[in-house]
């Protein structure tokens, strides 16, 4: 399918006023997001030596926070439409700000994760209204891809700035300080979107099925919780139990979907080339961003003893590269074709993986900064044409549904970056042989390890964290290696997905009765110019 707009004439675009401040609000609501979870990489050594968990535990630790946002993207999104995306969105926030608290003050590893599965929550309740309310906010096709790549971009910052702000924070307080951050970004969407976001909803949503909800939650975590399993101990009748489950449970929700006249997702959306190729490149982009990101916190600061803002900054190149790429991804689509730009994001994310496959203890910072700008470029270019051609892939009517996916599809990925690369190296770093005497803590993680040398002899300990340290750039290079096959993978795949896909250059005269709809689907409040030329969004999703 080379486009999906209709053979209709143009019309004239409205353009909202004060569309351009409702955006920065929603960005904040991405900041939000963004920065908790990149944040938590170089807060890791510091929970591991305070709760002291287990190597899977510490896993937990870093990816159930995705692992729920993933599995209830669609049900919120679903939620946002009956209750209106403007205010599910300041509930989110905060609901966000008020168990951070919670994040900052657990005292064991069980009630971390828990208070991070907690925080997913509110964090799904979050994230799907941005896309949605971008698609309503911006008629005109090239100021909506701008928008895009603003809120892409800002995604990408919030992986800078959090593990600067977070580097600050952890040299001069405690770990649980990194999550308060999150408290006055909060008050400030809070108070500045009750003001300037509209109100959207859809007037006929139709009932909020809870079964649905319970099948994509149960689903979507068994299978992931598989997956980390498998790579980390093999196939256990427990993990296989566990895919057994959560395949069963997904297969039921899609089947389930089909059968609702108002389904929590579309599962025809899939149906478009386009939007499925699309989907993938988004999903297996942020895999490879998120999980080189987190472990390679680690790396700077417990193999090459760096400290938390030097690692923090050591990791900025990621980020700027995906800003730069992210604000003119829309017109390098336009100028050459979005298979180019997608595949090519993708290849140089699967170059710059590749590249640290030869990465020792010592590798000097230019080799290492250079991989992750180029890692950064690519995610920045890819990320933010899925996006886009994830919007502009179905007609406006089911902009909800297809943001909804957009934003699991992102969350999935960073979860599955964390959960199969992490667990690869896991596996790779528990095989080294340690000194008598050594606790078994120092194989659950590097952290512990680091932790466990600090009450042997001397001689011992060096013997310890010389053998843990070289164990785990082993494992990162294995993950690195095999990362990067994968995304290698994806580019050619993407390739032949998007044959022919294009972004929209002008916006096609709406139905005859969008206007009717547009009107139903303000809220009382919203400014008069909100409703021309908008749809109420039939299919729920967000």
């Amino acid at each position: 399918m080379s486009s999906t707009a209709q053979p209709t004439a143009p019309t004239e675009v409205v353009k909202r006023p004060g569309r351009w401040l409702a955006l920065a609000v929603l960005v904040l609501a991405v900041l939000l997001v963004a920065v908790d979870a990149t944040v938590l990489g170089l807060a890791t050594p510091y929970i591991s030596e305070d709760l002291d968990p287990t190597g899977n535990q510490l896993l937990w630790i870093g990816d159930v926070y995705s692992f729920v946002i993933a599995g209830l993207l669609v049900s919120m999104g679903s939620l946002g439409d009956r209750i209106g995306r403007k205010r599910i969105l300041l509930i989110g926030a905060t609901a966000f700000g008020a168990v951070s608290v919670l994040n900052a003050y657990a005292t064991t590893p069980e009630m971390m994760i828990v208070a991070r599965a907690l925080l997913g929550v509110a964090g799904a309740t979050l994230m799907p209204a941005t896309l949605a309310l971008i698609r309503n906010l911006f008629h005109d096709p090239r100021e909506r891809s701008l928008a895009i790549g603003i809120w892409g971009a800002t995604a990408s910052a919030g992986t800078a700035i959090g593990p600067v702000m977070g580097g600050f924070l952890l040299e001069h307080f405690w770990w649980g300080s990194v999550f308060l951050i999150n408290l006055p970004v909060m008050a400030v969407l809070v108070l500045v979107g009750a003001k300037l976001l509209p109100e959207s909803r859809n007037p006929h949503p139709g009932p909020w099925d809870m079964a649905s909800v319970l099948l994509s939650l149960v689903g979507m975590i068994a299978v992931v919780y598989a997956i980390k399993e498998a790579a980390s101990h093999g196939f256990a009748w427990a993990t296989v139990g566990a895919a057994v489950l959560g395949l069963g449970a997904l297969y039921a929700f899609v089947r389930r979907q089909f059968a609702l006249p108002s389904p929590l997702l579309d599962m025809r959306l899939f149906r478009n080339r386009g939007f499925s190729g699309a989907v993938l490149a988004d999903l297996l982009t942020i895999f490879g961003l998120s999980g080189l990101v987190f472990f390679l916190s680690q790396f700077f600061q417990l193999v090459q003893g760096r400290r938390p803002l030097e690692a923090g900054l050591a990791e900025l190149p990621a980020a700027v590269g995906a800003v730069a790429a992210g604000l003119i991804a829309g017109w390098a689509a336009r100028r050459f074709s979005v298979r180019a730009v997608v595949s090519g994001g993708l290849g140089a994310v699967g170059l710059g993986l590749g590249t640290l496959t030869f990465m020792g203890q010592s590798t000097g910072y230019p080799i290492l900064g250079a991989a992750l700008l180029i890692v950064g470029i690519g995610a920045g270019f890819a990320f933010t044409v899925t996006a886009d051609v994830i919007l502009g892939s179905v007609p406006k009517e089911q902009a909800g549904s297809a943001s909804a996916v957009s934003e699991t599809a992102y969350e999935l990925g960073a979860a599955l970056g964390i959960a199969l690369l992490g667990s690869i190296v896991t596996g790779v770093y528990r095989g080294f042989a340690a000194p008598p005497g050594t606790p078994e803590a120092a194989h659950e993680s590097l952290g512990g390890a680091v932790e466990s040398a600090g009450h042997l002899p001397p001689e011992s300990a060096q013997q310890l964290l010389d053998a843990a340290r070289q164990s785990f750039v082993d494992g990162l290079t294995t993950a690195a290696g095999i990362g990067s096959a994968v995304l290698l993978a994806a580019a050619v795949a993407a390739w032949f997905l998007l044959r022919g896909q294009r972004l929209e250059t002008t916006e096609t005269a709406p139905a005859p009765d969008a206007g009717a709809e547009a009107e139903a689907d303000a809220d009382a409040g919203s400014e008069a110019g909100s409703g021309a030329g908008k749809k109420a969004v039939p299919v729920n999703g967000s």
